[in-house]
C-alpha cells in the first residue's frame, strides 16, 4: 500500500465519487430488501470470514505479530457473534413498532418504521481492524444501507484480506472498500453521506464531526480516552490482578477499553503489584519478547510515542515496578507497571494505548471519584469490589460509556448491551439492536382512520372553540 497522502490524487478521488454515486443510485433498492434477503447476505459474509480465517490470522501476524488465538478471540469471534445475533433478531427489529394514541387524536393509529439511513461511511481503526470494520458493517447491512468502508492504512495486510472478502461477497453498488491514507479519508469525508460511523481517537473524531456538519450528516463516534479502574479494600486481589493484567496487555495494550490507570486501596496495593507481576510472567514468561502470545506495537511511530510516555514519567519521579524494556527494531515494549506517576506526565494526560500500567494507592474513595470526574468522561470504568455499597456509590457518582464490575473489557462481547462512549469518549451506540438503530431512521407514521376532536378546533376560532381547547389542555 502506498504511504498516506494528505490529499487524494485525481484518479483516486474520481474512483471514490464513482462508488458513491453508484451506491446513491442503488440505496432505495437495497433499502427495500426483506429480512430474509439481509440475513442471506450476513450469512454469506459469515461463511467468507470463516473461509478466510487462516489468511486473516496471517495478515494480523504480519501487521503486528498478533497471535492467531488472540485474532480468533478479539477479531473473528466478535464479528461472527454479531452476525449470529443480527440473524436471530433481525425480523423483530424490522417490524413496525406500534405506539399508543392520545385521546385527543382518537381515530388514528401510529407506528414507528425503521428505515435505512441510506448511503453510509464506516471509517475503522488499526487496533482491531477486522472486528471494528466488519462489526459495524453487520449493523449497516442489517439496517439495509449501502456502505463504503475505509480501513486503516496502518494495518495494510488486514485491509488487503478484507478487500478480498468483501469483493467476493458483495457487489460494489452495495458494499465497497476503499484503501488509502489521510487523503483518502479527506476525500470521503467531503461527500454527503447519510451517516458516518467512525472508530478512533477523540482528536480525529472532532475532524469527522466537523466534516459531517457541513452536510448535516448524522454520526456515530466510538472514541476512547483514559478508562479508570478501581480495586477497593474488599476486592479479591488475585482475581483483580489477573483480569486487569489480561485487559491491559491484550493486543499489547492497544485497546480503547483497556484499563488505562489503576486505583488500588492502600491495604491491597503491594499485594496487587505482586500479583500483577506474577501474572505477567504466567501469561508471557520471564521474557515477553520471546513469547508468541505477546503482540507488538503497530508501528515505529507509535512505539516511540509510548516509549516517550514512559521516559517522561520516569524523568518526573515514577518508579518502574516491572518492564520498561524496549526494542525499536521489532516495536517491542515489555509489559510495564509503574507507581509514583506524576499527574502532569504524558502517561496521565494522554490515552496510553500501549502496555503500560500506572498504579496509584488510595484511602478515600471520594478522592478517587473526584480525580476521575476531573477528567473527560471515559469510554469505560471498571470496579473491583465485593461491597454493593461501594459499587453503588461509585456508579452513582461517576459517568462513563460502560462499566464492568469485577472484570474489564468483556462488556464489549455482549451483543445485548449498547456499546459506546459519552461526549469525549463517543457519541451514539453500537452492537446488536443498538447498532441496527444507529444505521436506521426511526420514521414516525400516523394514519388517520376517522375524524377526531381536532377537526372541531380548526379556524375560524371563537369562544366555544377556545373552551374546547382549554378542556383539551386540562384533561387530555
Amino acid at each position: 500500500m502506498s504511504a498516506p497522502m494528505t490529499v487524494a490524487n485525481e484518479a483516486q478521488t474520481a474512483e471514490i465519487h464513482r462508488l458513491f454515486e453508484l451506491q446513491q443510485k442503488s440505496q432505495i433498492k437495497v433499502g427495500n430488501t426483506t429480512a430474509k434477503q439481509r440475513i442471506a447476505k450476513l450469512k454469506k459474509l459469515q461463511k467468507a470470514v470463516m473461509k478466510y480465517r487462516p489468511q486473516i490470522k496471517k495478515a494480523l501476524y504480519n501487521d503486528y505479530r498478533k497471535h492467531p488465538s488472540e485474532v480468533d478471540l478479539t477479531d473473528i469471534y466478535p464479528v461472527i457473534s454479531e452476525i449470529k445475533h443480527a440473524c436471530s433478531n433481525l425480523r423483530s427489529w424490522m417490524r413496525k413498532e406500534y405506539v399508543d394514541t392520545p385521546i385527543a387524536i382518537l381515530g388514528s393509529k401510529s407506528h414507528i418504521r425503521y428505515e435505512p439511513k441510506g448511503n453510509v461511511l464506516i471509517i475503522s481503526p488499526w487496533n482491531f481492524p477486522i472486528n471494528l470494520t466488519l462489526g459495524p458493517l453487520v449493523s449497516a447491512i442489517a439496517a439495509g444501507n449501502t456502505v463504503i468502508l475505509k480501513p486503516s492504512e496502518h494495518t495494510s495486510h488486514a485491509g488487503a484480506i478484507m478487500s478480498k472478502i468483501l469483493k467476493e461477497v458483495f457487489s460494489e453498488d452495495e458494499v465497497a472498500i476503499v484503501e488509502g491514507g489521510i487523503g483518502t479519508s479527506t476525500a470521503l469525508l467531503a461527500l454527503p453521506f447519510n451517516h458516518i460511523f467512525f472508530t478512533g481517537a477523540p482528536s480525529i473524531g472532532k475532524v469527522v464531526m466537523a466534516a459531517a456538519a457541513k452536510h448535516l450528516t448524522s454520526v456515530t463516534l466510538e472514541l476512547g480516552g483514559k478508562s479508570p479502574t478501581i480495586v477497593d479494600e474488599s476486592a479479591s486481589v488475585e482475581m483483580a490482578a489477573r483480569r486487569i493484567a489480561w485487559g491491559k496487555y491484550l493486543n499489547n495494550g492497544q485497546v480503547c477499553i483497556a484499563p488505562d490507570y489503576i486505583f488500588v486501596h492502600e491495604s491491597k496495593k503491594q499485594a496487587f503489584l505482586d500479583a500483577v507481576k506474577k501474572n505477567i510472567k504466567k501469561f508471557y514468561t520471564e521474557d515477553a519478547s520471546r513469547e508468541k502470545s505477546y503482540a507488538r506495537i503497530v508501528n515505529n511511530r507509535h512505539f516511540h510515542r509510548v516509549k516517550g510516555y514512559v521516559e517522561d514519567a520516569i524523568s518526573k519521579g515514577a518508579k518502574v515496578e516491572a518492564g520498561a524494556k524496549f526494542d525499536g527494531d521489532q516495536d517491542y515494549i515489555a509489559p510495564t507497571v509503574m507507581t509514583n506517576v506524576s499527574e502532569d506526565s504524558t502517561l496521565m494526560t494522554q490515552e496510553i494505548f500501549g502496555p503500560v500500567m500506572p498504579v496509584f494507592g488510595y484511602t478515600d474513595i471520594n478522592q478517587v471519584i473526584d480525580k476521575i470526574n476531573s477528567r473527560e468522561k471515559p469510554l469505560a470504568l471498571y470496579i473491583y469490589s465485593n461491597k454493593n455499597k461501594n459499587i453503588n456509590h461509585i456508579m452513582a457518582n461517576t459517568r462513563a460509556g460502560g462499566t464492568c464490575i469485577n472484570h474489564n473489557a468483556v462488556h464489549f462481547f455482549n451483543g445485548n448491551l449498547p456499546f459506546g462512549g459519552s461526549n469525549n469518549s463517543g457519541i451514539g451506540k453500537g452492537h446488536g439492536h443498538y447498532g441496527f438503530k444507529a444505521f436506521s431512521n426511526a420514521r414516525g407514521v400516523l394514519q388517520q382512520h376517522v375524524p377526531n376532536a381536532l377537526e372541531l378546533l380548526m379556524p375560524p376560532y371563537n369562544n366555544f372553540k377556545q373552551k374546547l381547547i382549554d378542556l383539551t389542555i386540562k384533561y387530555f
